[in-house]
């Protein structure tokens, strides 16, 4: 079983920046990438950024040169640094893993619960 745990959130001011972790622990076979996703309340979830395991990355257009993705391999996990955050980016950030599992030919995806990330004066 995987478990995907989002970490990082918070309050923070228009203009600052915060850096979310994301932690994937478990019986994994093979990583495809890992994304993060947010949600507004009373929106659908939206896309922010995802980087793929030979280091592909890539950013929705309002993410695109504020938040950054990264990955360490190693330890299954992901952050997100978030610069020059706006009140609209206030959500539920989430973190997911697409494994790939070789021994029966399917990709799997590991949600994590999120965390909640407020920008507000």
């Amino acid at each position: 079983q995987v478990q995907v745990v989002e970490s990082g959130g918070g309050l923070v001011q228009p203009g600052g920046s915060l850096r979310l972790s994301c932690q994937a622990s478990g019986s994994i076979e093979g990583v495809y990438g890992m994304s993060w996703y947010r949600r507004v309340a009373g929106k659908e979830r939206e896309f922010v950024a995802e980087i793929r395991s030979l280091g592909t990355l890539t950013y929705a257009d309002f993410a695109k040169g504020r938040f950054t993705i990264s990955r360490d391999n190693v330890k299954n996990m992901a952050f997100l640094q978030m610069d020059n955050l706006k009140v609209e980016d206030t959500a539920v950030y989430l973190c997911n893993l697409v494994e790939s599992q070789y021994s029966v030919g399917r990709t799997v995806v590991h949600w994590g619960q999120g965390t909640q990330v407020n920008v507000s004066s």
